[in-house]
């Protein structure tokens, strides 16, 4: 791999900086005139513990520039989520009146970063923490364990439904559907296969220039 330029690097070095501030900004910005205030607590609550533990391993663990930049879309689909409900995102209107689909399908799109961003996420940690590195697990491991992640958020759906009553019902966003559960694991699936599929050798040169960045 050629040599990381002095500006390039320096860039590298900012951007999970400048991405932490921007999710933050756009965290509290997602917070006036929320929807529902408990929804948007319930859907948010993922950014306000992970992008604290982010900024305190940043140097410890520093990611790769192409696993923060996919993080810093998930926090923000999230937030739009929290802010609108999922079953009311404007976007996802849009999307369902252009091919007339029966329901808003924000909630799928969420679903399928919830596999694809993990996917990433998973897979850096196992390249740089395990001997999967190169391995053929390494892509079968990292789908199970978004799957597995996605069942345990359908659980926590679960919980709520059960303690929370009718006023559950923004956070589930089931819209009806009977087999939403399902569906929300499916597309899970999809996203971590994809991510899998189409960023692996994106990933591994990320991962290349953060060893360049982390050692000068």
């Amino acid at each position: 791999m050629p040599p990381v330029s002095g500006r390039t690097g320096r860039t590298g070095r900012r951007l999970p900086t400048v991405l932490a501030v921007l999710v933050a900004v756009a965290l509290v910005v997602s917070a006036f005139g929320a929807e529902d205030p408990v929804t948007w607590v319930l859907e948010t609550v993922w950014v306000m513990l992970g992008l604290p533990l982010l900024i305190l391993l940043r140097r410890r663990f520093p990611l790769s520039g192409l696993l923060c930049g996919l993080l810093a879309v998930h926090a923000t689909v999230l937030v739009v989520g929290g802010h609108y409900t999922y079953a009311e995102v404007p976007a996802g209107d849009w999307v369902r009146d252009w091919f007339d689909l029966d329901r808003n399908p924000y909630d799928r799109f969420g679903h399928l970063m919830q596999g694809f961003v993990p996917a990433i996420l998973v897979r850096e940690l196992l390249v740089r923490t395990s001997p999967l590195r190169g391995s053929r697990w390494l892509a079968p491991l990292t789908v199970c364990a978004c799957l597995a992640f996605s069942a345990v958020f359908e659980m926590l759906e679960w919980l709520a439904a059960v303690t929370g009553g009718q006023a559950a019902d923004a956070f589930l966003a089931t819209q009806g559907d009977v087999w939403d559960t399902q569906w929300d694991m499916f597309c899970a699936l999809i996203g971590a296969t994809c991510a899998l599929l189409l960023l692996s050798r994106p990933h591994d040169r990320a991962l290349a220039r953060l060893t360049v960045l982390t050692k000068d």
